[in-house]
């Protein structure tokens, strides 16, 4: 496996919602990554994929939700979400994709 291919297993995709843009404003990025992924990990990813200078790493886990799926108890999966905060003169355009 390539090391651009490990970037991209590290960040699955841009998360975009009004809580994510209100955080663009303060030049963050809010990334959907994989829940085994830690800091460091991330950081070089978002590195090595868009070439910006990463000031900060904050991260949550968001717990599934039990939900019914066709009469069935069923549970949506854990996701894991970054922060990014860039460095001042850093820029992502996340309407692109990747």
């Amino acid at each position: 496996m390539s090391a651009d291919a490990k970037h991209y297993d590290v960040i699955r995709k841009p998360l975009i919602t009004e809580k994510t843009t209100m955080a663009s404003e303060n030049g963050a990025v809010v990334f959907e990554v994989a829940i085994d992924a830690n800091k460091p990990m991330i950081k070089e990813a978002v590195e090595a994929v868009f070439g910006v200078k990463v000031k900060a790493v904050n991260t949550t886990i968001t717990k599934g939700k039990v939900k019914r799926f066709r009469g069935q108890l069923g549970t949506r999966r854990d996701v894991k979400k970054a922060y990014v905060t860039l460095e001042e003169g850093n820029t992502i355009d996340v309407s692109t994709g990747l």
